[in-house]
């Protein structure tokens, strides 16, 4: 008989956090948990996760996004959540006035744009299925989308790129800016100090650097030169670390490929095992030490290599 497999492959999918926690409370030797024991376990868990980004970075929690350029703006923000403020995003002015019920948006751009998405004007959001480029409009609109409610927009309300007002960012890696073609020019990451030694920084034109600055409750972006009405309506393109998602709900599957799921098991245990357990510690701490290091270091993003000999000229 041919041997016969599941036919699946979503490990981390359907093994919840439930079953991490049980799984974890097992290798100190406590079966049976519930109430305060299953508290305790998502609470070291979340703190577990906070640990995690200390540890480097993450590749599954990277991601891209664009900002729309502001006249005379220098500085842009991410905040850790909605609660904490609204997110600078990428967005284009309306051109003309909106009526409740029509299905077309008309903005002054919508370079940048994605080809199907959802816009947001207010507090409504407008899915879309389509882009006519030259003149600038979105077609095939679901008024009041998400539970949002049809309204009338005027000319110059900003209509903004829904998906792109994000929250729980950790930290920018690089970033670009993005002219109205769709051009990139990279720019360099500079510390706070070489940006507090330049000497005019309301100086006004393309930028070339940036530095961030990581606060508790957002990430902020400083840019230099401070973008100028020649630059306003292009983008800051970045790539960025997001923050691990709390454990949340015992039903939930963690916010982690499957590749950390063994390591977050061991980590799991080894922080219950200082509050149920001494006396397994150390034993438990080298087995999460060890499985998250091989989880590191299987988490990346491969790229070709070169190796080109060194060439020495002694007579010259």
């Amino acid at each position: 008989m041919a041997n016969t497999t599941s036919g699946t492959t979503i490990f981390e999918k359907g093994f919840s956090i439930a079953d991490i926690v049980e799984e974890s409370f097992e290798r100190i030797g406590i079966q049976g948990v519930s109430g305060y024991q299953l508290k305790t376990a998502r609470r070291s868990l979340n703190i577990m996760f906070q640990e995690w980004s200390n540890r480097g970075l993450h590749y599954w929690e990277i991601a891209n996004n664009s900002i729309t350029l502001v006249n005379n703006q220098a500085v842009y923000t991410m905040f850790r959540s909605t609660s904490d403020g609204t997110s600078d995003a990428m967005f284009s002015p309306l051109s003309a006035n909106m009526t409740n019920n029509q299905t077309t948006v008309v903005v002054d751009s919508v370079s940048n744009f994605p080809v199907t998405g959802t816009l947001l004007i207010g507090t409504e959001q407008i899915t879309y299925t389509g882009i006519t480029n030259d003149t600038n409009t979105f077609t095939g609109c679901t008024r009041g989308a998400n539970n949002t409610s049809a309204a009338t927009h005027l000319t110059d309300d900003n209509c903004f790129n829904n998906s792109s007002i994000i929250n729980g960012v950790d930290d920018i890696l690089e970033a670009s800016y993005r002219n109205s073609n769709i051009i990139d020019t990279p720019l360099t990451k500079i510390s706070r100090s070489t940006y507090q030694a330049l000497s005019n920084k309301t100086s006004n034109g393309q930028p070339t650097q940036y530095y961030v600055q990581r606060f508790i409750d957002k990430v902020t972006i400083t840019l230099y030169l401070t973008p100028g009405t020649s630059e306003a309506g292009d983008f800051f393109n970045y790539y960025y670390v997001k923050r691990i998602q709390d454990a949340g709900s015992y039903s939930n599957d963690a916010d982690v490929p499957y590749r950390f799921v063994p390591c977050m098991v061991a980590g799991l245990a080894y922080y219950l095992a200082v509050k149920f357990s001494p006396e397994r510690i150390e034993a438990l701490k080298m087995l999460y030490e060890d499985e998250l290091q091989r989880a590191l270091a299987e988490d990346g993003s491969s790229s070709s290599s070169f190796i080109t000999p060194k060439t020495y000229y002694p007579g010259i």
